[in-house]
Protein backbone atom coordinates (compact mmCIF):
# COMPACT_ATOMS: atom_id res chain seq x y z
CA UNK A 1 0.00 0.00 0.00
CA UNK A 2 1.60 3.48 -1.11
CA UNK A 3 1.87 6.32 1.18
CA UNK A 4 -0.89 8.24 -0.39
CA UNK A 5 -3.12 5.60 0.56
CA UNK A 6 -5.37 5.84 3.49
CA UNK A 7 -5.88 3.16 6.05
CA UNK A 8 -8.84 1.89 4.21
CA UNK A 9 -7.24 1.38 0.81
CA UNK A 10 -8.65 4.93 -0.55
CA UNK A 11 -6.11 7.39 -1.77
CA UNK A 12 -6.55 10.99 0.13
CA UNK A 13 -7.36 14.33 -1.91
CA UNK A 14 -5.05 16.86 -2.28
CA UNK A 15 -7.49 19.18 -0.35
CA UNK A 16 -7.87 16.89 2.31
CA UNK A 17 -4.10 17.86 3.72
CA UNK A 18 -5.74 21.54 4.89
CA UNK A 19 -8.10 22.25 6.96
CA UNK A 20 -11.64 23.10 6.05
CA UNK A 21 -11.31 26.56 7.72
CA UNK A 22 -9.18 27.62 5.48
CA UNK A 23 -10.57 26.56 2.16
CA UNK A 24 -13.40 28.67 3.93
CA UNK A 25 -10.86 31.74 4.03
CA UNK A 26 -9.81 31.45 0.74
CA UNK A 27 -13.25 31.72 -0.39
CA UNK A 28 -13.88 34.94 1.84
CA UNK A 29 -11.16 36.33 0.27
CA UNK A 30 -12.43 36.77 -3.32
CA UNK A 31 -13.70 40.53 -3.80
CA UNK A 32 -17.06 41.03 -5.35
CA UNK A 33 -16.00 44.62 -6.68
CA UNK A 34 -12.82 43.10 -8.53
CA UNK A 35 -14.84 40.53 -10.40
CA UNK A 36 -17.25 43.18 -11.25
CA UNK A 37 -14.58 45.35 -12.66
CA UNK A 38 -12.97 42.68 -14.68
CA UNK A 39 -16.40 41.89 -16.50
CA UNK A 40 -17.23 45.24 -17.13
CA UNK A 41 -13.63 46.16 -18.41
CA UNK A 42 -14.70 43.50 -20.82
CA UNK A 43 -18.25 44.98 -21.22
CA UNK A 44 -16.75 48.14 -22.14
CA UNK A 45 -14.47 46.36 -24.65
CA UNK A 46 -17.37 44.61 -26.81
CA UNK A 47 -19.69 48.05 -27.02
CA UNK A 48 -16.49 49.56 -28.76
CA UNK A 49 -15.76 46.77 -30.75
CA UNK A 50 -19.35 46.46 -31.96
CA UNK A 51 -19.72 50.46 -32.11
CA UNK A 52 -16.86 50.31 -34.71
CA UNK A 53 -18.37 47.77 -36.65
CA UNK A 54 -21.56 49.35 -36.67
CA UNK A 55 -19.88 52.51 -38.17
CA UNK A 56 -17.65 50.49 -40.89
CA UNK A 57 -21.10 48.87 -41.62
CA UNK A 58 -22.65 52.53 -42.57
CA UNK A 59 -19.23 53.72 -44.33
CA UNK A 60 -19.51 50.53 -46.45
CA UNK A 61 -23.28 51.26 -47.50
CA UNK A 62 -22.20 54.76 -48.37
CA UNK A 63 -19.29 53.26 -50.68
CA UNK A 64 -21.92 50.78 -52.33
CA UNK A 65 -24.13 53.47 -52.74
CA UNK A 66 -21.79 56.37 -54.55
CA UNK A 67 -19.96 53.10 -56.37
CA UNK A 68 -23.93 52.58 -57.85
CA UNK A 69 -24.14 55.83 -58.81
CA UNK A 70 -20.64 56.03 -60.80
CA UNK A 71 -21.52 52.88 -62.50
CA UNK A 72 -24.91 54.29 -63.84
CA UNK A 73 -23.19 57.25 -65.17
CA UNK A 74 -20.85 55.35 -66.77
CA UNK A 75 -23.63 53.57 -68.42
CA UNK A 76 -24.61 56.57 -70.50
CA UNK A 77 -21.18 56.56 -72.39
CA UNK A 78 -22.64 54.16 -75.08
CA UNK A 79 -25.34 57.24 -76.09
CA UNK A 80 -23.15 60.36 -75.00
CA UNK A 81 -22.22 62.18 -78.04
CA UNK A 82 -18.79 63.06 -75.43
CA UNK A 83 -17.49 60.31 -73.57
CA UNK A 84 -14.68 62.09 -72.12
CA UNK A 85 -17.18 64.24 -69.99
CA UNK A 86 -18.91 61.24 -68.55
CA UNK A 87 -15.11 59.84 -67.54
CA UNK A 88 -14.28 62.83 -65.58
CA UNK A 89 -17.05 62.88 -64.10
CA UNK A 90 -16.99 59.31 -63.00
CA UNK A 91 -13.17 60.13 -61.68
CA UNK A 92 -14.63 63.05 -59.47
CA UNK A 93 -17.36 60.16 -57.93
CA UNK A 94 -14.74 57.92 -57.29
CA UNK A 95 -12.59 60.64 -55.50
CA UNK A 96 -15.62 60.99 -53.04
CA UNK A 97 -15.36 57.19 -52.47
CA UNK A 98 -12.01 56.82 -52.27
CA UNK A 99 -12.73 59.45 -49.37
CA UNK A 100 -15.29 56.95 -47.63
CA UNK A 101 -12.61 54.30 -47.96
CA UNK A 102 -10.08 56.40 -46.48
CA UNK A 103 -12.63 56.97 -43.80
CA UNK A 104 -12.94 53.41 -43.24
CA UNK A 105 -8.56 52.75 -43.34
CA UNK A 106 -8.66 55.59 -40.41
CA UNK A 107 -11.54 52.96 -38.34
CA UNK A 108 -8.89 50.05 -39.16
CA UNK A 109 -6.06 51.90 -37.67
CA UNK A 110 -4.20 48.99 -35.05
CA UNK A 111 -6.95 46.76 -35.78
CA UNK A 112 -6.95 43.47 -37.88
CA UNK A 113 -9.20 44.80 -40.57
CA UNK A 114 -10.27 40.85 -40.81
CA UNK A 115 -11.77 41.27 -37.75
CA UNK A 116 -14.24 43.56 -39.35
CA UNK A 117 -14.21 42.43 -42.94
CA UNK A 118 -17.58 41.59 -43.54
CA UNK A 119 -18.62 44.89 -42.41
CA UNK A 120 -17.01 46.17 -45.55
CA UNK A 121 -16.87 43.72 -48.14
CA UNK A 122 -20.30 44.61 -49.57
CA UNK A 123 -18.75 48.42 -50.51
CA UNK A 124 -15.06 47.02 -51.26
CA UNK A 125 -16.94 44.52 -54.21
CA UNK A 126 -19.11 47.98 -55.24
CA UNK A 127 -15.64 49.44 -55.60
CA UNK A 128 -13.98 47.15 -57.51
CA UNK A 129 -16.79 46.74 -59.75
CA UNK A 130 -17.19 50.66 -60.39
CA UNK A 131 -13.30 51.14 -60.91
CA UNK A 132 -13.18 47.84 -63.52
CA UNK A 133 -16.22 48.93 -65.52
CA UNK A 134 -14.91 52.35 -65.74
CA UNK A 135 -10.91 50.85 -66.39
CA UNK A 136 -12.12 48.39 -68.95
CA UNK A 137 -14.27 52.01 -71.16
CA UNK A 138 -10.98 53.69 -70.95
CA UNK A 139 -8.27 50.99 -72.06
CA UNK A 140 -10.85 47.96 -73.12
CA UNK A 141 -9.05 45.28 -70.37
CA UNK A 142 -9.16 44.45 -67.00
CA UNK A 143 -7.51 46.31 -64.39
CA UNK A 144 -5.38 43.94 -61.81
CA UNK A 145 -5.94 44.28 -57.92
CA UNK A 146 -2.12 45.73 -57.74
CA UNK A 147 -3.80 49.02 -59.50
CA UNK A 148 -6.78 49.05 -57.27
CA UNK A 149 -4.72 49.57 -53.99
CA UNK A 150 -2.36 51.83 -55.45
CA UNK A 151 -5.15 54.18 -55.39
CA UNK A 152 -5.97 53.34 -51.97
CA UNK A 153 -3.20 54.85 -50.50
CA UNK A 154 -3.73 58.03 -48.44
CA UNK A 155 -1.78 61.15 -46.82
CA UNK A 156 -2.89 63.17 -44.51
CA UNK A 157 -4.02 66.55 -45.47
CA UNK A 158 -3.97 68.00 -42.43
CA UNK A 159 -1.84 68.69 -38.80
CA UNK A 160 -5.01 67.26 -36.88
CA UNK A 161 -4.70 63.84 -39.09
CA UNK A 162 -1.04 63.94 -38.85
CA UNK A 163 -1.30 63.96 -34.60
CA UNK A 164 -3.21 60.38 -35.14
CA UNK A 165 -0.74 57.66 -34.25
CA UNK A 166 -0.74 55.37 -37.19
CA UNK A 167 -0.47 51.50 -36.74
CA UNK A 168 -0.36 48.10 -39.13
CA UNK A 169 1.76 47.14 -42.06
CA UNK A 170 -0.23 49.78 -44.46
CA UNK A 171 0.33 52.90 -42.34
CA UNK A 172 3.77 54.20 -42.41
CA UNK A 173 4.40 56.38 -38.87
CA UNK A 174 6.82 58.70 -40.60
CA UNK A 175 5.00 59.89 -43.80
CA UNK A 176 1.39 59.52 -41.81
CA UNK A 177 0.12 57.33 -45.07
CA UNK A 178 -3.18 55.31 -44.43
CA UNK A 179 -4.14 52.60 -46.64
CA UNK A 180 -6.78 50.31 -47.15
CA UNK A 181 -6.15 46.53 -49.41
CA UNK A 182 -8.85 44.99 -51.40
CA UNK A 183 -8.62 41.17 -50.97
CA UNK A 184 -8.63 38.77 -53.53
CA UNK A 185 -11.96 37.57 -52.69
CA UNK A 186 -12.85 40.96 -52.65
CA UNK A 187 -11.54 41.50 -56.43
CA UNK A 188 -12.84 38.25 -57.70
CA UNK A 189 -16.68 39.13 -56.45
CA UNK A 190 -16.48 42.52 -58.09
CA UNK A 191 -15.10 41.28 -61.36
CA UNK A 192 -17.90 38.52 -61.53
CA UNK A 193 -20.65 41.73 -60.64
CA UNK A 194 -18.54 43.19 -63.59
CA UNK A 195 -19.52 41.12 -66.29
CA UNK A 196 -23.42 41.96 -65.25
CA UNK A 197 -23.09 45.79 -66.56
CA UNK A 198 -20.62 44.48 -69.50
CA UNK A 199 -23.86 42.61 -70.23
CA UNK A 200 -26.07 46.03 -70.08
CA UNK A 201 -23.71 47.84 -71.85
CA UNK A 202 -23.82 45.34 -74.56
CA UNK A 203 -27.85 45.97 -74.68
CA UNK A 204 -27.20 49.62 -74.80
CA UNK A 205 -25.09 49.50 -77.56
CA UNK A 206 -26.98 47.38 -79.70
CA UNK A 207 -29.69 49.52 -79.15
CA UNK A 208 -27.68 52.62 -80.48
CA UNK A 209 -26.95 50.92 -83.79
CA UNK A 210 -23.22 49.94 -82.21
CA UNK A 211 -22.95 46.07 -83.86
CA UNK A 212 -19.40 45.86 -83.05
CA UNK A 213 -19.30 46.83 -79.41
CA UNK A 214 -21.30 43.29 -78.40
CA UNK A 215 -18.40 41.08 -80.07
CA UNK A 216 -15.41 43.34 -78.13
CA UNK A 217 -17.79 42.28 -75.22
CA UNK A 218 -18.54 38.90 -75.89
CA UNK A 219 -14.39 38.02 -76.46
CA UNK A 220 -13.59 39.80 -73.46
CA UNK A 221 -16.36 37.89 -71.63
CA UNK A 222 -14.98 34.86 -72.37
CA UNK A 223 -11.43 35.43 -71.12
CA UNK A 224 -12.90 36.41 -67.53
CA UNK A 225 -15.25 33.06 -67.78
CA UNK A 226 -12.10 31.28 -68.56
CA UNK A 227 -10.14 33.03 -65.46
CA UNK A 228 -12.74 31.90 -63.35
CA UNK A 229 -13.11 28.42 -64.41
CA UNK A 230 -9.35 27.71 -63.26
CA UNK A 231 -10.82 28.61 -59.54
CA UNK A 232 -13.50 25.73 -59.96
CA UNK A 233 -14.98 24.75 -56.78
CA UNK A 234 -11.69 25.29 -55.42
CA UNK A 235 -12.51 28.99 -54.03
CA UNK A 236 -14.56 30.68 -51.77
CA UNK A 237 -18.68 29.89 -51.82
CA UNK A 238 -19.59 33.06 -52.84
CA UNK A 239 -16.88 32.70 -55.70
CA UNK A 240 -18.51 29.79 -57.17
CA UNK A 241 -21.95 31.14 -56.51
CA UNK A 242 -21.42 34.21 -58.99
CA UNK A 243 -19.46 31.91 -61.13
CA UNK A 244 -23.29 30.58 -62.33
CA UNK A 245 -24.27 34.48 -62.83
CA UNK A 246 -21.21 35.17 -65.26
CA UNK A 247 -21.73 32.65 -67.16
CA UNK A 248 -25.61 33.29 -67.75
CA UNK A 249 -24.44 37.04 -68.89
CA UNK A 250 -21.45 35.16 -71.40
CA UNK A 251 -24.55 33.39 -73.01
CA UNK A 252 -27.05 35.83 -73.62
CA UNK A 253 -24.01 38.16 -75.06
CA UNK A 254 -22.93 35.10 -77.53
CA UNK A 255 -26.19 34.68 -78.33
CA UNK A 256 -26.86 38.20 -79.21
CA UNK A 257 -23.63 37.99 -81.24
CA UNK A 258 -25.03 34.99 -82.59
CA UNK A 259 -28.39 36.78 -84.00
CA UNK A 260 -26.26 39.63 -85.33
CA UNK A 261 -23.32 37.73 -87.25
CA UNK A 262 -26.51 35.27 -88.77
CA UNK A 263 -29.08 37.86 -89.33
CA UNK A 264 -27.53 41.39 -88.41
CA UNK A 265 -27.83 42.50 -92.35
CA UNK A 266 -31.78 42.01 -92.61
CA UNK A 267 -32.52 43.76 -89.26
CA UNK A 268 -33.05 47.26 -89.36
CA UNK A 269 -30.58 48.85 -86.74
CA UNK A 270 -33.49 50.50 -84.97
CA UNK A 271 -34.75 46.65 -83.89
CA UNK A 272 -32.07 44.89 -83.15
CA UNK A 273 -32.49 45.94 -79.45
CA UNK A 274 -35.35 44.19 -79.69
CA UNK A 275 -34.07 41.29 -81.22
CA UNK A 276 -31.66 41.26 -78.23
CA UNK A 277 -34.14 41.96 -75.68
CA UNK A 278 -36.35 38.74 -76.90
CA UNK A 279 -33.20 36.40 -77.25
CA UNK A 280 -32.26 37.29 -73.49
CA UNK A 281 -35.67 36.77 -72.04
CA UNK A 282 -35.77 33.04 -74.00
CA UNK A 283 -32.25 32.42 -72.56
CA UNK A 284 -34.10 32.95 -69.24
CA UNK A 285 -37.00 30.70 -69.52
CA UNK A 286 -34.68 28.15 -70.47
CA UNK A 287 -32.57 28.47 -67.74
CA UNK A 288 -35.64 29.01 -65.49
CA UNK A 289 -34.54 32.35 -64.35
CA UNK A 290 -37.07 34.74 -62.72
Amino acid sequence: MSGKEGAGGFKKRKHDNFPHGHRREEKDNINPSTVFMSFKAFQLELDTRHDKYERLVKLSRDITIESKRTIFLLHRITSAPNGDEILMESEAKLDTVRQKIKQVAQELMGDDMYQFHRAISPGLQEYVEAVSFQYFIKTRTLVSIEEINKQLIFEAEDKEEETKVPASDCLNSQSHIWCLKVTPVDYLLGVADLTGELMRMCISSVGNGDIDTPFELSQFLRQIYDGFSYIGNTGPYEVSKKLYTLKQSLAKVENACYTLKVRGSEIPKHMLADVFSSKTEIIEQEDGLP
